[in-house]
């Protein structure tokens, strides 16, 4: 029984020195990007070794694509946690609400946007693709709901709408607001999506 505790503790610790690892890969990946983040850096960051660090990770494209893949499960996860009965545009708020918020702490990075060379990796990986997929079709199946009943405009393909709503996460003006203006993250969410969903038209 004592074994068994021991081979517990060591694998808790060995999965939160993990998680420490991403974290620490996710900020350096928000704020500097692929081509210049080292493995070098991040083992100083989390505090641990460059051997530690390799006993995880084996080079800096398997823990780029873990951090994405994280990324990931969490968007899906947070789909899938929103209430059945949520009207399908509000669930495409509230997951561009979601995304908004992770961004404006740093847990947000940009890698498909970034090179070829990072699109070309990421696609290469099946973890990765896979949940992109399923990411992907959840929100087709949304706007479709959402122009179904009236809730989008009909008028626009829905691919126009798809990448409309993956650029606002990569807006540059959330940081703008973030850096200059006095609001709060909640507000600059709060807003943008206010933007996104009405517009900035007044109201008759």
């Amino acid at each position: 029984m004592s074994l068994l505790k021991r081979i517990s503790f060591k694998d808790q610790a060995f999965q939160q020195r993990e998680d420490a690892i991403l974290d620490a890969a996710t900020r350096i990946l928000t704020n500097r990007g692929f081509d210049l983040m080292t493995m070098d850096e991040v083992a100083t960051e989390v505090g641990v070794s460059k051997p530690s660090l390799y006993k995880h990770f084996k080079s800096k494209e398997e823990l780029a694509g873990e951090c994405m893949i994280r990324l990931l499960d969490g968007a899906n996860e947070t789909l899938a946690a929103l209430p059945d009965d949520l009207p399908a545009l509000e669930r495409i708020r509230r997951l561009l609400g979601w995304a908004l918020d992770l961004r404006l702490k740093g847990g947000l990075p940009f890698l498909p946007a970034t090179s070829p060379h990072v699109r070309d990796m990421l696609v290469k990986n099946l973890g990765y693709t896979m949940r992109a997929l399923k990411l992907n079709n959840a929100l087709v199946k949304l706007v479709r709901d959402a122009q179904k009943t009236g809730q989008m405009r009909k008028d626009l393909p829905e691919d126009v709408i798809l990448y409309s709503f993956y650029a606002r996460t990569c807006d540059p003006s959330v940081e703008f607001l973030r850096l200059y203006s006095k609001l709060s993250n909640a507000e600059i969410v709060e807003h943008t999506l206010s933007v996104y969903f009405g517009g900035v038209g007044s109201k008759p």
